[in-house]
């Protein structure tokens, strides 16, 4: 994996909440993390008490190489953002600004936990589909932005093959979005609902 070819662009724990409608009984749940990037869900979660695994095949890069990457991309994707406003919904992050600030925090927390928690076993470099989990291992797994938003990128047979996955080792999946990058419902969804 090459590093210039990454996005780190990480969400907040309130994020992951509202994304995957997190209850407070799913937050003392064991939590797997699949395509987490520097999220700062985990070191959120962990601080709170809580149970989870993040991966994701960016977490083989140490936090120096991470931190330069996202600053190079949150100066590239900001112009971007605001060029392109009108294509979001600002219901929950009032403003491009606010976005920004939403996602460099997020991302410094996630820079501070990062070399504690991959020695903790909480940040492996793993990905989908094939997972080195046991059955059953979690409660729950998340999948956020990678499976249907890349759908252009990612084979519908290696969507159905990760959703798989996914079941063998969470009792329940959640996945967002269920649209691709153009804003379409993925033109997987429904195969892989079936």
């Amino acid at each position: 994996m090459n590093l210039k070819s990454i996005v780190p662009w990480g969400r907040s724990f309130e994020e992951y909440q509202r994304m995957f409608s997190l209850s407070a009984t799913d937050l003392q749940k064991t939590i797997l993390g699949c395509g987490d990037g520097p999220a700062s869900f985990n070191a959120e979660l962990t601080d709170r008490g809580g149970n989870v695994v993040s991966i994701d095949p960016v977490y083989q890069f140490d936090s120096a190489l991470l931190k330069s990457r996202i600053s190079e991309v949150y100066d590239e994707l900001m112009p971007q953002m605001k060029a392109n406003k009108d294509q979001y919904i600002w219901d929950s992050i009032p403003s491009v600004e606010a976005l920004g600030q939403t996602r460099m925090n997020a991302m410094k927390r996630f820079i501070l936990d990062y070399e504690k928690g991959k020695a903790a076993g909480r940040y492996l470099n793993e990905s989908l589909p094939k997972l080195n989990f046991s059955d059953d291992q979690f409660d729950l797994a998340l999948c956020s932005h990678y499976l249907f938003l890349y759908s252009e990128h990612v084979s519908l047979d290696e969507h159905i093959t990760s959703i798989k996955e996914l079941c063998r080792v969470a009792r329940e999946v959640r996945i967002y979005p269920l649209l691709a990058l153009k804003g379409d419902v993925s033109p997987h969804l429904q195969t892989v609902i079936q």
